[in-house]
């Protein structure tokens, strides 16, 4: 009996491991510039100076050339992975408060041609 619940006990800390993991909206992946966030497509994520108390201030024209990193509705958010609602009402992935977006002039996994953009306000959200 005891066997069966010290296996019982294993398998549920394993699943919550993988759970967890297999939450996380974004991975670490390799660039010039170091580590950093990037999305399934393995894109860089960039994070925004003016966005401010976990609200996405990059909308309209901005969200064009930045498209947020979006999370479906019903996404858990786990850990350091928040969601924040944009203005058009649609969900957004945030990394320690911080919303997360793409450049839309990175051509390939890696770019972080986004970085420092706009007198430094965009920056390589790091893990």
């Amino acid at each position: 009996m005891r066997n069966l619940l010290i296996r019982a006990a294993f398998a549920a800390v394993a699943f919550s491991a993988v759970a967890a993991q297999a939450a996380a909206p974004a991975m670490t992946g390799e660039t010039a510039k170091g580590p950093a966030l990037v999305d399934a497509q393995g894109m860089t994520l960039y994070t925004f100076d003016k966005d401010m108390g976990g609200k996405s201030m990059c909308n309209g024209p901005c969200a064009a050339n930045w498209p947020a990193l979006t999370a479906a509705s019903g996404s858990t958010a786990s850990g350091d992975w928040t969601t924040v609602t944009r203005d058009d009402g649609t969900m957004q992935w945030a990394y320690k408060g911080k919303p997360l977006y793409t450049f839309a002039k990175d051509a390939k996994p890696g770019d972080t041609t986004g970085d420092g953009f706009l007198n430094g306000a965009w920056h390589i959200a790091k893990p």
